[in-house]
């Protein structure tokens, strides 16, 4: 997935400071902020009950109020951008993406703890909306698919070693030092962002009111296309965040694996994610854009029954059950976003952000599924996988047999 020299110099906007290579790490990095601030403390979750003297779902909750306000800040925060440019915006949301992080650390209650999360998140959501529209005002045609799956591919980096780096801190410190790891590389990020240079031009940016602004994401919506792919591609977000929000507890406590043993396993479930964008740019010219949908349901549903059935034997079969699902969900996200972005050749802040957002609010459900009193976790889990791929081969059916035409797919 190398960018060549004649292909990276090839932007719309030229960086003086970062250069072309330097922008595209720049956004992988950006893109890396959900998984960290997701990721870095789940070995300590199980642990973290026992600390606030509170239950499993009240701990939970620093997950799913992360990840709901994050969607939050994606919806306000991307078409602001459209409106006043991506720099400001985005030195904003960095700023309230450390303070969060940085009070996150000195939190004395999971009450107060969940607040600052909702701090952190937001500024997260609007880093992330802004990352997505950068590649759409840099980058064009092929490059751009492969750009997207960059920018995949290295946010696969963050889930892959951050629980690792959490367990390592575990066996130093505590929880809270793993915020002020986050604070800090809001901190770094923010550092690079001041050297980065406004991509949309002043002609570009939406000339209306700030309520109309955020009325874009409305004018967005209302194209069919965009918003049924949408679906059927965000549907798979759901079981995968329901698997990070159980995976801590059915390693540590069903399978009774070790917080340093369960940290490694999460890794390379993570690490085979980034051989999704590798499959895809693969895939370019060779697979119709429906087969390769039709290939990634049948993967993620087959997946879902192995979970169901044999995953419960032992953590070895479980991990594997779940890793063809990790794949295809790698895959199909610089798939259907590069897809979606070709549907509009305007408000790209909006689309980013509902892009971002549908995502993140389907998979806000899949946590709280995930989070139900189950019988037995895997067993939920393979429900999950199962029952959502179900709904996004309905919608797809559906979509295939009406008129709707979406450019790049119909």
């Amino acid at each position: 997935m190398k960018v060549n020299n004649k292909q990276s110099t090839n932007l719309r906007m030229p960086q003086k400071h970062l250069g072309p290579k330097g922008l595209i790490l720049f956004i992988s990095l950006m893109g890396m902020f959900i998984p960290l601030s997701i990721d870095l403390y789940l070995p300590a979750m199980p642990t973290m009950a026992t600390y606030f003297n509170t239950t499993y779902s009240m701990v939970n909750l620093t997950l799913i109020a992360f990840y709901l306000f994050f969607a939050i800040g994606i919806i306000i925060f991307g078409p602001l951008s459209d409106k006043y440019g991506r720099k400001p915006i985005l030195i904003v949301c960095l700023m309230l993406y450390t303070v969060g992080s940085f009070v996150c650390a000195l939190s004395g209650s999971i009450y107060q703890l969940i607040l600052y999360r909702i701090v952190q998140s937001l500024g997260a959501g609007g880093v992330m909306a802004i990352s997505t529209a950068l590649v759409k005002d840099c980058f064009s045609d092929k490059l751009k698919s492969k750009v997207l799956a960059i920018v995949q591919a290295m946010g696969v980096i963050a889930p892959m070693i951050a629980p690792i780096v959490g367990a390592a801190i575990l066996r130093m410190a505590e929880w809270r030092e793993t915020f002020f790891v986050l604070a800090l590389i809001g901190l770094l990020t923010l550092v690079v962002a001041l050297m980065f240079q406004e991509t949309l031009s002043q002609s570009e940016r939406y000339n209306g009111s700030l309520a109309g602004a955020l009325m874009r994401l409305v004018v967005v919506g209302k194209n069919v296309g965009f918003s049924s792919f949408l679906f059927v591609a965000a549907m798979l977000a759901a079981p995968y965040m329901a698997y990070v929000t159980v995976s801590s507890y059915i390693y540590q406590n069903y399978f009774a694996l070790n917080v340093q043993t369960y940290s490694y396993y999460f890794a390379i479930n993570s690490a085979l994610a980034i051989l999704g964008p590798i499959i895809y740019i693969r895939s370019i010219g060779k697979l119709r854009a429906r087969t390769f949908t039709w290939c990634c349901f049948g993967v993620a549903l087959a997946s879902g029954f192995c979970v169901l059935f044999i995953g419960n034997h032992a953590p070895l079969v479980f991990l594997i059950s779940y890793l063809p699902f990790t794949l295809v969900e790698g895959a199909v996200r610089p798939f259907s976003t590069n897809i979606l972005l070709d549907q509009q050749s305007e408000d790209i802040g909006s689309a980013s952000s509902l892009i971002n957002a549908v995502h993140t609010i389907l998979g806000s459900i899949g946590m709280a599924l995930g989070s139900l009193a189950w019988s037995n976790m895997i067993h939920g889990l393979g429900i999950i996988m199962i029952s959502t791929t179900v709904i996004a081969i309905l919608v797809w059916i559906i979509l295939l047999c009406g008129k709707v035409k979406i450019k790049g797919l119909i």
